[in-house]
């Protein structure tokens, strides 16, 4: 399948995208997906790692853009108040939540015994959307098992899109969706910078959907309400405080309006920013820390780079989709059959 791109959804921004657009443009950025298949399953677990190393050890900032909160997501409450993350950041199906998190404790205790007893308890972080109308989600298939194969399967490099890992069985403005990913280049003062978007995208209301030519395409299916969800993860390398990755992944926002969304009641739209660079130390040898930090007058860049990357993200996880069938019979068309159909003269 083609991405948006490839479609000529994508008109020349202001921003370039990475070599690969992605959210692994950002160096040291690692993705694996887990799809979980079988009668009734349409389902999954996607890993975004930050860094190869001990991310308990050595935690990247971080923060989290709460736009509509009708979720049941794990571990915003310590991001919000702390400013980094400690383990890698899954995405999954709603129940599958506490699977997850057992995995990234019992990941994250093997390699600091010292958790909970010497040191500080650890904070999963799990981010989830509704796959019920396609996966059977009463299933409680997800396992600690399947949280850890994502995770031994994230590498750099092309990330898998669509109708994958924890968006197997999503849906997003009457279309199939799932996984989407892209990326912006930066320069800043003579320094070049990455920012990466990946989005987990079940959301919008049918026929909501505006394409950025214009066009409002017609998935030809029952109108329904706002009631899903999106999750964003943002990446960058560009050293940023946590009160800017705040401000940076409030930008995430902007790009879903872009596409139509108005985040309904009903709609779990979280977005999540985090840099890679200076981390934090879990146990600093020194009482002060010296962290780079952006100059705000700079800033516009990366608030930029930020709607456009989750933009293209969302449009790339509905165009890599195929039409699936729902629990109910009725089929969730893919994107990409109606770009055929309707080809831009």
């Amino acid at each position: 399948m083609k991405t948006a791109r490839e479609w000529g959804l994508m008109p020349e921004g202001r921003l370039r995208p990475g070599p690969g657009n992605a959210i692994t443009d950002v160096a040291g950025v690692s993705v694996g997906h887990r799809s979980l298949r079988g009668e009734g399953l349409f389902t999954g677990v996607t890993a975004v790692i930050p860094h190869p190393g001990d991310l308990f050890r050595l935690k990247p900032r971080a923060a989290v853009e709460v736009i509509n909160g009708f979720g049941k997501s794990a571990g915003l409450m310590q991001v919000a108040e702390l400013g980094t993350v400690e383990t890698p950041i899954l995405l999954t199906n709603t129940f599958g939540v506490a699977a997850c998190t057992e995995a990234l404790v019992r990941r994250a205790i093997a390699a600091n015994p010292a958790i909970g007893r010497k040191t500080s308890t650890v904070n999963a972080l799990v981010f989830e959307c509704n796959d019920g109308s396609i996966n059977d989600i009463q299933a409680l298939a997800v396992t600690p098992a399947d949280a850890d194969a994502a995770l031994d399967a994230a590498k750099g490099g092309p990330v898998e899109q669509g109708a994958v890992g924890a968006g197997s069985g999503m849906t997003a403005f009457g279309f199939k969706a799932g996984i989407g990913t892209a990326s912006r280049l930066m320069r800043i003062d003579k320094r070049d910078f990455t920012l990466g978007a990946l989005v987990l995208a079940n959301f919008g209301g049918t026929g909501d959907l505006v394409l950025p030519d214009g066009r409002w395409p017609d998935p030809r299916a029952p109108s329904s309400p706002e009631r899903g969800s999106v999750i964003v993860v943002l990446a960058t390398d560009l050293p940023l405080s946590d009160r800017q990755l705040q401000r940076g992944a409030r930008r995430g926002g902007a790009g879903l309006a872009r596409l139509g969304a108005f985040w309904g009641h009903g709609s779990g739209d979280i977005v999540l920013c985090f840099t890679t660079a200076d981390p934090v130390e879990h146990e600093p040898a020194e009482a002060f820390a010296s962290q780079q930090r952006l100059a705000d007058d700079h800033i516009d860049i990366a608030f930029r780079a930020a709607a456009e990357a989750t933009q293209e993200a969302v449009l790339n996880a509905l165009c890599m989709a195929p039409a699936t069938p729902a629990r109910s019979g009725r089929i969730y068309p893919s994107l990409a059959d109606w770009l055929k159909e309707n080809p831009l003269l």
